[in-house]
């Protein structure tokens, strides 16, 4: 294990609890810098929708892993593995403190644990066949072909996601075991980095509140209007970084098929489904610490993160 720099600090939970605000505050406090662990903060021109870190954000405190690919390129957890491990080589080499952020728990877990994701190779004729499943029988029918065989990824994945769900049955069809046990064995006895892990939260009615509101000030930033000029420069619908929550239903309302209001309800609900999945993946995760930062200031939390570091790392900023 590596760990001669001292420990990594890992901060996660839902969408919407206030990741960011709280990772700012802590990278100012103990010279740290932020590394982005969400699946589509790392898309260019999708700034609103996926909540990245604001431009006065990242003029406080460098971030990495955010705007590293275009909306129609695949980004994935091996590209993130390795990407993640290069710039906490770069940010240690410069004397400074790594904190990794995001609710994407499958980075997460591929970074701290070294999932092997050579383990189980893409398939293209295994993976056609399950897409092709997908387009005749529709999402439904393929999300129960997967609980069928791997019920704990049937939970953790939204019917709709289709490409993680056919990822499942491929690594299902090509190993023979469940994609959560083929994780769990590449993972045994592999850990890189010593890492303390935060897992900020708060009660449901609180954090659904949040949601609402958040959806709502994303909306009265322009977010239409953002996906408005993603369309009108090519990038479609079907495109990897439309998979992020809210892009399709807003393109719907571009097409006409729906109208802002039916589309920004339609958000609400799925990002507070989103919420509890995220929860429900990182309570079958070991190893972070659950801490319920209702009505607490996002510089309190970093300030008792901070003081709660293994060893005694001097603050730079006072709270």
């Amino acid at each position: 294990m590596n760990d001669k720099h001292g420990p990594l600090i890992a901060i996660g939970g839902p969408t919407g609890v206030g990741k960011t605000a709280v990772a700012v505050c802590l990278a100012e406090a103990i010279d740290g810098e932020i590394i982005s662990a969400d699946s589509m903060a790392v898309y260019r021109c999708m700034d609103i929708g996926t909540a990245k870190p604001t431009p006065e954000e990242r003029r406080r405190v460098p971030c990495h892993l955010i705007d590293v690919a275009d909306p129609d390129e695949s980004f994935n957890a091996a590209l993130f593995q390795v990407t993640a491990a290069e710039a906490i080589r770069q940010i240690r080499a410069r004397g400074r403190r790594p904190i990794l952020v995001g609710g994407t728990g499958f980075y997460l877990r591929a970074l701290l644990v070294d999932l092997d994701l050579s383990l189980a190779p893409a398939v293209d004729e295994i993976r056609n066949r399950w897409v092709e499943y997908g387009r005749i029988y529709g999402s439904a029918a393929l999300h129960l072909r997967l609980a069928a065989v791997d019920a704990v990824a049937a939970q953790r994945l939204h019917p709709n996601d289709t490409v993680r769900v056919v990822r499942a049955l491929e690594v299902f069809e090509v190993t023979g075991k469940p994609m959560t046990q083929v994780h769990a064995d590449a993972a045994q006895g592999r850990r890189p980095y010593a890492a303390e892990r935060y897992l900020l939260t708060m009660p449901y009615p609180a954090l659904d509140e949040r949601i609402n509101a958040r959806v709502e000030a994303m909306l009265a930033s322009g977010w239409l209007d953002e996906v408005r000029s993603l369309r009108a420069r090519g990038f479609s619908a079907e495109c990897p970084g439309m998979r992020a929550l809210g892009y399709m239903d807003l393109c719907r309302v571009v097409d006409g098929l729906c109208d802002e209001r039916e589309a920004a309800e339609m958000i609400k609900r799925a990002t507070r489904r989103f919420a509890r999945r995220q929860l429900t993946w990182f309570r079958s995760d070991e190893g972070w610490e659950w801490q319920d930062i209702s009505d607490t200031p996002p510089n309190q939390v970093a300030q008792a993160i901070a003081m709660r570091m293994v060893g005694n790392y001097p603050a730079r900023a006072a709270f």
